[in-house]
């Protein structure tokens, strides 16, 4: 069986790897898809947090099952999955009280442990997510919708506020489809045209530099020092600043500025509970993702493509196919 690794900053290569094998409570399941986000490009640079080397990544991924063990969630061999990644131990302080997405241990795939650019891998039955309806490459991006619900959860947004994203890339993007379900008046920032043009085909305000006018709620999904601290800037007096991006360091704001506002500042780690009701909006059509991935290639493209399609000025999202199925 094969498996791509990052060894290191900038390095992808292949290795066999042996046969996962299902326990009482784990199933053998076959990628499919795997979806590239912002924290495999940071991986890829040497700037991630949390992460060691070697790794191998991918936690967006499209999947089949081929063994499952008895369980009461239905899973069973040739059922097509969504993968909630992060794998939290359930007694910590966080688990206790029902922020199982910030556990004190948690083993994100792809991040903490190993991930899914490989041909099988064994997955926590009680972490598939099933659906008779999407297809692999839906599966795929369920993942990345959790970021944008979470973050629009944390931030309280609501029909009397107005909202600025910054970062159109699929980060943004997903924070926007959980946004509008609010009715919040909605704008982006983002100075790439290709993102600009492809939001604003969705009906949505776009900007290409800051114009002035404040924001209620300001999310930063960019992952990007300079572009953070400048979010400290876009918000009205009494505003909220979500961070759903997050870079290797520090970051640094004008406390006078900080308290004049009464700024409340909040974090936005991984997805909480959020998969079924996102499987569920995109079967019934109020998501539509297929707009989304505008690059592919195959697993084995990984070590020679990954630096192309990364810097490609026309990217959204890339999906990586592993030829164990078109489906």
């Amino acid at each position: 069986m094969r498996q791509i690794v990052l060894e290191q900053p900038g390095t992808f290569a292949g290795r066999a790897a042996p046969e996962p094998e299902p326990t009482e409570e784990h199933a053998v399941v076959r990628v499919h898809r795997i979806g590239i986000c912002g924290t495999d490009l940071h991986a890829f640079a040497g700037r991630q947090p949390f992460f060691s080397y070697p790794r191998v990544l991918g936690h967006e991924l499209g999947v089949e099952v081929i063994e499952a063990p008895p369980n009461s969630r239905g899973i069973r061999a040739g059922d097509r999955c969504a993968v909630e990644p992060y794998v939290n131990c359930g007694t910590c302080h966080a688990c206790l009280r029902g922020k199982p997405n910030c556990c004190e241990r948690i083993q994100v795939m792809g991040v903490h442990r190993d991930g899914g650019m490989q041909d099988r891998f064994s997955v926590p039955v009680r972490l598939l997510h099933k659906s008779e309806k999407l297809t692999l490459d839906q599966l795929a991006l369920v993942e990345t919708l959790g970021i944008g619900a979470h973050a629009v959860e944390r931030s309280g947004l609501n029909d009397e506020d107005e909202a600025l994203i910054v970062g159109a890339g699929p980060i943004g993007l997903a924070v926007y489809m959980f946004a509008k379900t609010t009715g919040a008046r909605i704008r982006v920032l983002d100075i790439n045209e290709t993102r600009r043009s492809f939001i604003e085909a969705l009906g949505v305000e776009t900007q290409s530099e800051p114009d002035g006018r404040l924001a209620d709620v300001v999310f930063d999904a960019t992952g990007n020092r300079t572009s953070m601290e400048k979010c400290f800037e876009f918000h009205a007096h009494g505003g909220r600043i979500v961070f759903v991006g997050l870079v290797q360091g520090s970051l640094t704001f004008d406390d006078p500025n900080f308290h004049r506002r009464e700024t409340t500042l909040l974090a936005s780690r991984n997805s909480c509970g959020d998969f079924p009701r996102i499987i569920r909006m995109i079967e019934e059509g109020e998501i539509d993702t297929s707009p989304w991935i505008t690059h592919r290639m195959r697993l084995d493209e990984v070590p020679s493509r990954f630096e192309e399609v990364w810097s490609s000025p026309g990217l959204v999202k890339c999906v990586i196919e592993t030829g164990a199925s078109n489906g």
